[in-house]
């Protein structure tokens, strides 16, 4: 069955019922991946890239945009951003696909690993098979990365002036884009950022900071929000389902801690991407989306 339309689900929350935007492509028949994208608050748009290469290859896509964020309802409701109710949701949507053991593959990329990390503890039984997309399993081991690899390579002055305007909570304004730049370049999208692809910078135009600021924090040189002492490496072992780790040299997540957690899956595998970054998706395409298909293939 091949399938390609736009649904809103209705999802019940605990401040009432609200509907999420989803978007189903390629040929649902069989394994049919669901795609957690990142922020917190961003959108599926920065993920377009997975559309073509996994539909052609024959398999479901789903995209969806969580609560709160660009396309779906965007309730003024700071509850609703905690970790158990966003997994509450993904099973709802799930569910509402009639996705099920053998045919579901739940990806997810930056945020979206530690959603899908979190909706695969809660709800094993579910899947079919995990993808961990550019997210370490521990927020103060990525923060200790950040301190020790990402931040020394800035250049002083200007972490300074990011560090006075994260201090000052005034984070949102070209002032504090223009010098994170080079970072972005650097660790982000390798590429100048007028080169970034339109659909990449839509993902994070629309970013409900409402959402993005209390649960990852002001600064985008490691977290200091609700997820600040988030850290699943312990129950990686737990995780038995066949699931891929992938990782990148240049990313803004530790490339050797991704390969440890692929060592610490009962069915894990990493996939390494030489040439990538935090979007290795977009930056190291070809190996990315090669690992991938590979991995989706074995999986039957």
């Amino acid at each position: 069955m091949h399938s390609d339309g736009v649904r809103t689900i209705e999802i019940d929350t605990p401040s009432g019922r609200f509907g999420v935007w989803t978007r189903t492509v390629g040929d649902t028949s069989g394994t049919t991946i669901l795609v957690l994208h990142g922020g917190p608050g961003a959108t599926h748009e920065y993920l377009l890239d997975l559309e073509q290469p996994l539909t052609e290859a024959g398999f479901g896509v789903v995209f969806y945009d969580q609560l709160g964020s660009h396309f779906s309802d965007q309730p003024d409701d700071p509850t609703l951003w905690e970790i158990p109710r966003f997994v509450d949701e993904v099973e709802q949507v799930r569910t509402a696909l009639g996705l099920d053991a053998s045919t579901f593959v739940l990806y997810g990329q930056s945020w979206g690993g530690v959603l899908a990390t979190e909706y695969a503890l809660a709800h094993p039984t579910a899947l079919k098979g995990l993808v961990i997309s550019n997210m370490m399993s521990s927020i103060p081991s990525y923060n200790e990365y950040a301190q020790q690899v990402l931040l020394p390579e800035m250049d002083p002055d200007a972490l300074a002036r990011i560090k006075e305007l994260e201090a000052a909570g005034d984070t949102i304004n070209a002032e504090y884009e223009a010098l994170l730049a080079p970072h972005y370049e650097r660790h982000v999208l390798r590429r100048p950022m007028a080169e970034w692809p339109a659909h990449v910078l839509a993902g994070f135009e629309h970013i409900n900071y409402d959402i993005y600021v209390p649960l990852q924090g002001p600064s985008e040189l490691g977290a200091s929000g609700k997820l600040l002492d988030w850290d699943r490496s312990g129950d990686l072992h737990t995780i038995d389902v066949p699931t891929l780790v992938m990782g990148a040299q240049h990313d803004t997540m530790d490339p050797a801690h991704k390969r440890w957690m692929a060592d610490q899956l009962p069915q894990g595998t990493y996939l390494h991407c030489p040439d990538g970054s935090h979007l290795s998706l977009v930056d190291d395409h070809d190996v990315y989306i090669a690992g991938l298909l590979d991995w989706l293939r074995e999986l039957g």
